[in-house]
């Protein structure tokens, strides 16, 4: 893109943030009340934080309440609703005309999925593609709301450290080694200028600060290695005979104690155990940036931002919302220890659906670079990210495009693609599952290399025939319509 076509889409940006900041003014000088309708996972926790947050600092009337998917009935529901003025967020993409006949123009987006030209066009829509930013990689719907909260007042940039949280539970760590691009390296910038953010070189193991290195390596699932993951018992094996003092004065270590060599030893020591991969490879996902959050207290799982954005996620994905929203909003007391009770339980319940996955092997179908999964009567509705990224981190599944079905309520079935790490395929998932889904009267949509889509049971074997001919039988490096 030239200089110029950037000034321009910046300027577009910064105009539809005036235009947000000045119709929420508008809702509070007239004392209107807002609602805000998020996504119920960590990207749509936190944006709807974030927005929260701020309309509560400007004094704004608001309430908020998640979704797990935006549909028609939503959009009704906006029509009975008290409230005088709607923000969707991490939510709505294809929606514009009919929330322009619903509530007219009483509601703003803010989004990074990818949208159509037309939408594009419609002012209430501020999402990151319309200005040239890619909301695969270089920004959220936390990001979004963040900027937002930004032109409502400048205050809000301790916001940034939520921001941080969407981003990294988005999966959009895609730059080398695991850091930030584009306007989420911005937004982390401001949150380590602010003293809010460390951020440093380091191992990738779940719980850095909190668990034994033992468990830290069993709970890592990016990636997930076959024989280690969940296995706390040949973890703790492989790390005694390795040579590394696992105590230290009685106590056990945390991943983050560990020194420079020590850590050396634990790459060549998963290398040498996991045979599908060289140390490269597992290096490359095992050393990256981590985010850390000097503020939260020590041996606390808030104080590492992938970890706090997996309790996020869990919290959405098991029908508890509010305790990761009132977390996100600077709950500190008993709601703490619910939110680990929340983490503690999804890590078990993923184990219990990756397990029957794995023996179950009818489940799964492999071609040469795609993995079609069965979930039906196994995997919830609401856990189908979850697994399908999990299965897309497994490193059997390296290069290879995932996609997870399950059933869902009323009569339909819900799917989830993922493309794994080195993963070549030029297909678009986004597009694959929205023009899909549409084709059978269904919805669909996403990123590049992560979508979703439904469609009633009825449509199911005509849908997996459309997933053969543009997915399935596509050879890794060709181009799909």
């Amino acid at each position: 893109i030239s200089g110029c076509s950037i000034r321009v889409m910046t300027k577009g940006f910064e105009e539809s943030l005036s235009l947000f900041k000045d119709k929420i003014s508008d809702c509070i000088k007239s004392n209107k009340s807002i609602s805000i309708t998020t996504h119920n996972d960590c990207d749509g926790l936190t944006s709807g934080s974030i927005i929260t947050k701020a309309l509560i600092r400007e004094g704004a009337k608001c309430t908020i309440r998640t979704s797990k998917e935006f549909s028609k009935n939503v959009v009704q529901s906006f029509k009975t609703d008290s409230r005088d003025f709607h923000i969707i967020t991490d939510l709505g993409g294809g929606f514009g005309n009919e929330l322009n006949q619903t509530i007219g123009d009483n509601w703003i987006i803010l989004d990074h999925h990818q949208i159509s030209d037309e939408e594009k066009e419609n002012e209430n829509i501020i999402n990151s593609w319309k200005y040239g930013i890619d909301g695969g990689s270089e920004i959220c719907a936390g990001g979004m709301a963040y900027f937002a909260a930004m032109a409502l007042n400048e205050k809000n940039s301790d916001l940034s450290e939520i921001a941080v949280v969407s981003a990294l539970g988005d999966r959009q760590d895609q730059g080398e080694n695991k850091s930030f691009t584009g306007k989420n390296f911005e937004i982390a910038n401001t949150a380590k200028e602010l003293g809010l953010v460390e951020i440093d070189l380091d191992l990738l193991l779940v719980g850095r600060e909190t668990r034994p290195l033992a468990e830290a390596l069993a709970f890592t699932s990016q990636p997930f290695i076959e024989g280690l993951t969940w296995n706390k018992e040949a973890c703790f094996s492989l790390l005694k005979s390795s040579g590394i003092e696992l105590k230290e004065e009685g106590r056990w270590r945390v991943p983050s104690e560990l020194n420079d060599d020590e850590k050396k030893i634990v790459i060549e020591t998963i290398a040498n155990f996991s045979s599908e991969k060289n140390t490269s490879e597992l290096k490359s996902e095992l050393i990256g940036y981590t985010y850390t959050f000097p503020r939260e207290d020590k041996r606390s799982f808030l104080r590492d931002g992938r970890e706090y954005s997996t309790m996020l996620n869990s919290c959405g994905r098991i029908s508890r919302s509010g305790v990761g929203m009132a977390i996100c909003m600077g709950d500190r007391n008993k709601i703490l220890t619910e939110g680990e009770k929340i983490l503690t339980d999804y890590r078990k319940m993923i184990k219990e659906y990756m397990n029957v996955l794995s023996n179950e092997r009818w489940r799964i179908s492999e071609s040469e670079n795609c993995v079609m999964v069965n979930g039906e009567d196994i995997v919830p509705e609401t856990m189908t990210g979850s697994i399908s990224s999990l299965i897309a981190g497994s490193p059997k599944n390296a290069g290879k495009v995932i996609i997870l079905r399950t059933r869902a309520e009323e009569n339909t079935i819900k799917f989830s693609s993922r493309k794994s790490f080195g993963c070549k395929s030029s297909i678009n998932l986004s597009d694959l599952m929205k023009n899909g889904a549409e084709k059978f009267d269904g919805i669909g949509g996403g990123h590049d290399s992560a979508a979703g889509a439904k469609i009633t049971k009825d449509k199911l074997d005509e849908f997996l025939k459309y997933l053969d001919v543009n997915v399935v039988n596509v050879s890794s490096t060709s181009n799909s319509e």
